[in-house]
């Protein structure tokens, strides 16, 4: 049977998780302020989940804690204080990596869902046989699995055992996020959640004999990057990702800007519609979603293992930096008296042109008329982040609508 895939979308804060919401997410993940795998992720209070998931719960979309740190010891009583809080908050699963982390959710909150994080490293329908018993309704396949392995796993697992798949986002070169060498440089485990990247660090080689003497890998004027993935896109694939039997698309990026989750949200929930109502409406409209997704920021694209192994022209090898086409604004907020209420992010000034980026998938032009501080004091520019501002529009906007600015 064709199974209807949720699509699951990241979220760094309570505004991104609303954006997510907004913009068409079946499902949200976050994480909170412990037992993450995102250390660096502003991640979320305990209030702040409380909100979220109750403004997710209003729109009928779910919400996903990840808790899948590899514990140690010293740990453990800690997990087990942090589930009792979220038993009484409800999200609708847990994501875990860790056996002893999964026994003690069991334990505590039976009643919320457990999902067997990525970082278990699910490469084979025994394994999610295995946590199906232990009472996991949903399996994270690692990155690693391609299509074909995907459905052969499908086949093999019971009906009611859901997969879960990263198809976007970047994607680690470690062996399913199971990474040494942010520890063992910078002394920050990448499996207790403080990651520092060091994939897209430069590197050269030395021979032993002769040190100070280094050779580039492959070298440019800008240094050499042999770990730095392209960023995972399966949006001209969606029909093969169904086929499949993967019950949640999953993209990547909690440590991810508003901009970058509407834009992803949007697109996705639009190519996933359009393929279910005709197949030859998805096929008309992907010239629409390639352009769409690359106006967020990315490192070029790849479909990473889904179709096999993935070869050299999978690494970026001349730089680090993503490529990026838009710049993020800010949120529409209230409308009071005819201007609209933002908390800036970036500069922008009085007579710009930026653009009003709606949910449906309209991104209108609009001319900013003007700029008021709270207290009503008018500006010609808006410098400072985080500031709250009231602005007037030529177009109409609103709430949750993203205002961004397209780079020359």
């Amino acid at each position: 049977m064709a199974r209807h895939p949720e699509l699951l979308i990241p979220a760094s804060s309570l505004e991104v998780l609303k954006t997510a919401v907004i913009f068409g997410a079946d499902a949200v993940y976050i994480g909170g302020e412990a037992f993450g795998l995102r250390a660096k992720a502003k991640n979320f209070s305990m209030e702040d989940m409380r909100e979220g998931i109750a403004f997710a719960h209003e729109h009928d979309v779910k919400v996903y804690v990840t808790a899948n740190i590899l514990a140690h010891n010293k740990d453990l009583d800690g997990v087990r204080e942090y589930f009792k809080e979220l038993k009484e908050i409800k999200p609708d699963a847990l994501i875990i990596a860790d056996p002893g982390v999964f026994e003690i959710a069991k334990e505590v909150c039976p009643e919320i869902e457990r999902h067997i994080s990525t970082q278990a490293n699910n490469t084979n329908y025994a394994t999610y046989n295995f946590w199906y018993k232990q009472g996991a309704s949903r399996v994270v396949s690692a990155r690693e699995l391609s299509l074909e392995e995907l459905k052969e796993l499908r086949a093999n697992i019971p009906e009611d055992l859901e997969i879960e798949t990263f198809v976007h986002g970047a994607m680690c070169i470690s062996y399913s996020g199971r990474c040494l060498l942010s520890n063992y440089f910078t002394g920050r485990d990448a499996n207790q959640g403080a990651c520092t990247h060091p994939c897209r660090w430069k590197y050269a080689v030395v021979e032993e004999t002769r040190p100070g003497e280094y050779m580039p890998v492959y070298e440019n004027e800008r240094g050499t990057y042999i770990f730095n993935s392209k960023d995972l896109c399966m949006i001209e694939h969606i029909p093969g990702l169904i086929e499949a039997g993967i019950d949640s698309f999953k993209i990547e990026g909690r440590m991810k800007t508003a901009l970058y989750v509407a834009t992803v949200a949007r697109t996705y929930r639009k190519a996933i519609d359009d393929y279910q109502k005709d197949p030859s409406l998805y096929q008309k409209n992907m010239p629409w979603y390639l352009e769409q997704i690359s106006n967020c920021t990315y490192r070029q694209f790849t479909t990473g293992f889904f179709f096999g192994r993935p070869d050299e022209t999978t690494q970026i090898y001349d730089s680090n930096t993503y490529v990026k086409e838009y710049t993020y604004l800010g949120i529409i907020g209230e409308e009071k008296e005819g201007l609209y209420r933002i908390e800036q992010r970036n500069k922008f000034s009085v007579g710009e042109t930026i653009e009003i980026m709606k949910p449906d998938g309209q991104n209108i032009e609009t001319k900013v008329l003007n700029i008021l501080t709270e207290e009503g004091e008018s500006q010609e520019s808006a410098p400072h982040p985080k500031q709250v501002l009231y602005i007037g529009l030529d177009q109409k906007a609103a709430p949750y609508d993203i205002l961004r600015r397209k780079e020359d």
